[in-house]
Parts: C-alpha cells; sequence; structure tokens
C-alpha cells in the first residue's frame, strides 16, 4: 500500500470517528463543525458527565439528610477553569437535596449544582444570584434521567457582600425552599 492510501484511510477514518463523538454528544457542546470544536465539545460533556458521576457516588454515600456545618468546607481545589496551574480556593455544602459548589476564577465564580430534577428551582437560583449582586455571564445545564448539572459562570458584583461560603448555603436554601414547595404541589 502506498503513503498516499493510508494516509486517506486514516484521515477517512479519523472523519468516521468524529461524527460518531458528534452524535453522541449534545448540540450545545459542539458550536462548529471542525474537528477542534467537536473535540473540545466532547472532552467538556466528559467532564460534566465525571461531575455527575462522582456527584451521584456522593450522594449514595451520603447518609445525612440536612447540611450541617461539618458539611461546609473552605478547600483548595485541584483544578482550575482558567487552565493556570495556580490553586483556587472554593467552598461547598453537600446535602441529601443537592451538592452545591462555588470557585473563584479570576474575576469570576465558577457555580456548580447537582440535585434532582425541581420544577422552578433555576428560577430560585438566578434570583438569589442577582439579589447578591451577581452577574450570570454564562450558563450550562446537563441533565440526566431525573438529575440535573447547574453550571453558572457569574461575576462578582462590586456591591457583592457575601463569602463564599455565604453564597453556597444560600444557593442550597434555595434548594430546600423548592423541595418544599414541590412536595407541597
Amino acid at each position: 500500500m502506498s503513503h498516499i492510501t493510508v494516509e486517506r484511510n486514516r484521515r477517512k477514518q479519523m472523519n468516521e470517528h468524529l461524527k460518531v463523538l458528534r452524535s453522541l454528544t449534545p448540540c450545545f457542546y459542539v458550536k462548529r463543525g471542525d474537528q477542534a470544536s467537536i473535540i473540545g465539545g466532547v472532552i467538556e460533556f466528559i467532564k460534566e458527565l465525571h461531575l455527575i458521576l462522582e456527584s451521584l457516588e456522593s450522594k449514595k454515600k451520603r447518609k445525612s439528610p440536612s447540611p450541617s456545618p461539618k458539611a461546609l468546607q473552605l478547600t483548595p481545589l485541584d483544578h482550575t477553569f482558567n487552565f493556570e496551574n495556580s490553586t483556587e480556593l472554593g467552598a461547598s455544602c453537600n446535602s441529601s437535596i443537592a451538592d452545591v459548589e462555588a470557585k473563584v476564577s479570576g474575576s469570576n465564580v465558577i457555580l456548580r449544582t447537582i440535585s434532582r430534577r425541581v420544577p422552578g428551582l433555576l428560577v430560585k437560583i438566578i434570583q438569589v444570584l442577582e439579589t447578591h449582586s451577581f452577574e450570570i455571564t454564562h450558563l450550562n445545564i446537563s441533565s440526566m434521567d431525573e438529575t440535573v448539572l447547574y453550571s453558572f459562570v457569574i461575576k462578582i458584583g462590586l456591591e457583592c457582600q457575601l463569602s463564599l461560603e455565604e453564597l453556597v448555603l444560600e444557593v442550597q436554601q434555595s434548594f430546600s425552599q423548592a423541595a418544599t414547595v414541590a412536595i407541597q404541589l
């Protein structure tokens, strides 16, 4: 086989694999059809799936029904979202209702929540953020069965007086309120 034929077959196989990857990835992860966009979108989708899997595994292990002071942790996080090698500070609060995590990334906060699907919950979270002078610059919603992951990138407003721990607790409380309303309906 000539080098040209081998290379043509390799490109054909690569294009077929990219088509499969694109078909397995939700459309909002892949903005354009070029190879770099497809691979980048698949990477983001896999990261989201890993977060959902980790959260489901931690929920399976958890036994406490409500957040306690021990559940709130201020810890350095191992990875960064702005792809620098520095360590970020973050806060998280886990309960049987939801897992909430906030991280500082430059001048933004990355807020991620994972919970069961509750009607009206997204609106409540947005109200909490806007009440405390946060500006939502990006929102990503991923769901699988009855589980939903909300990923926010938010700018910290000048008037914002909340710490990360307080933000996480405020968002966690909005889950409790939304769950109470959903039960009453």
